[in-house]
């Protein structure tokens, strides 16, 4: 993707994800991609979605403070899995992959993911929730999958959108959410932002 010239930019992503980019793309966002350094570190008690919507905004007001010379929104989000009430992010190494796959396995999890955007007047974050059924899946499977690569920076070890996707019995929510960012949620929260989609880069 060519990212445009800073005069023709409405927002900044906070974010390092080609997916989420990908995503902007697909509806016509024209933006521009900023790295910022947030903790991703649950606080004792906290709830997923409390944890996931915290993230999202303090991504998005990083990514703001980091350039607000630009006077444009900036977009933070985040993706958790969740089962049985356990948070699943980001696998350490490969048998924690394994762990996580063996354990969405022949169920039922949630994915919950958290956007917010954030100018100089305010902050809005939404959240979207979709419930993901695997098949059965075997630790055979599960390390096949992991010799790929493609588990390794994805929450819950898996990426829908990919090699993944013959795990998927049925999905009842966003898709788009489960891939990194839930479209219509943040189309709603860019229209508040006066952020243009259908626009070309």
């Amino acid at each position: 993707m060519t990212t445009p010239p800073i005069a023709e930019v409405d927002l900044l992503l906070s974010s390092k994800s080609p997916r989420r980019r990908e995503l902007l793309q697909q509806i016509g966002v024209r933006f521009k991609c900023i790295s910022v350094d947030v903790p991703e570190q649950r606080q004792e008690s906290e709830e997923a979605e409390a944890y996931v919507c915290r993230l999202a905004q303090s991504k998005a007001q990083a990514g703001y403070t980091a350039a607000p010379e630009l006077k444009i929104p900036a977009l933070g989000s985040d993706t958790i899995v969740v089962c049985d009430e356990s948070v699943l992010e980001k696998p350490h190494d490969e048998q924690h992959a394994i762990e996580m796959l063996c354990t969405l396995a022949g169920r039922s999890h949630r994915v919950i993911t958290a956007v917010a955007l954030c100018d100089a007047h305010a902050c809005e974050t939404v959240c979207s929730i979709t419930e993901v059924k695997f098949r059965a899946i075997s630790e055979h499977e599960a390390r096949r999958y992991w010799l790929s690569g493609e588990p390794a920076d994805k929450a819950g070890a898996y990426g829908i959108q990919g090699l993944a996707a013959v795990f998927v019995e049925s999905i009842t929510g966003s898709y788009s959410a489960v891939v990194g960012l839930p479209l219509f949620e943040t189309h709603q929260l860019l229209e508040r932002f006066n952020v243009p989609v259908w626009k070309q880069n």
